[in-house]
């Protein structure tokens, strides 16, 4: 069996969190929390806020690099 690297875009890795099949925060590695205002990192604070949950959900990235 022959092993192939993934890597994803960051587009990927949200659309991945936003549907739930993944649970790993795009910023540490860490697992996210689900929350009813939308996914947060307890790490490193990274917060997604879930937005228009009418036909699509879209997600805001609020993180700062410091």
């Amino acid at each position: 069996m022959k092993l192939v690297p993934l890597n994803r875009t960051l587009d990927q890795e949200l659309l991945a969190l936003e549907r739930g099949a993944s649970l790993e925060c795009p910023v540490c590695g860490e697992f996210v929390l689900r929350t009813q205002a939308g996914l947060r990192c307890p790490e490193c604070g990274m917060h997604l806020s879930a937005r228009g949950r009418s036909s699509g959900t879209q997600l805001q990235f609020s993180m700062q690099a410091g």
